[in-house]
């Protein structure tokens, strides 16, 4: 078993506290089924978001997930970079898994495909 980062990115329209909420558990749902994992296999998740989304914290929305409530959650700040993809959640997810590198289904949703144009060709939405 080992321990593999699952990357993904979702993007809002608007800096408000149910759009940031509701894009999280979008954005960890689609990890969660393209990866085939439960809450029991995370080692922990960290969550950033870009400097223009301070209407909530992503990790408010995990925490309420059924099963998610022992999940370690850290959120942070994106680095600001001229030219960097606004209104954007990004998440790290550590799963303990037996899945090789290939087999990490990462996901890029909305503009955040834009992030990762190489990955996002197997995404859905």
């Amino acid at each position: 078993m080992f321990v593999r980062g699952i990357r993904g990115a979702i993007t809002v329209e608007h800096n408000e506290e149910a759009e940031i909420l509701k894009a999280t558990i979008e954005l960890l749902g689609q990890i969660v089924a393209d990866n085939h994992i439960q809450p029991d296999d995370i080692a922990h998740v960290f969550v950033t978001v870009t400097q223009d989304l301070d209407a909530a914290f992503p990790a408010k929305a995990i925490r309420q997930m059924p099963g998610w409530e022992l999940v370690p959650l850290m959120c942070a700040l994106e680095i600001s970079v001229p030219g960097g993809l606004p209104k954007c959640i990004r998440l790290m997810v550590s799963v303990n898994t037996d899945k090789s590198q290939r087999e990490i289904q990462h996901v890029y949703l909305n503009e955040a495909k834009k992030l990762r144009p190489d990955l996002s060709e197997t995404t859905k939405s």
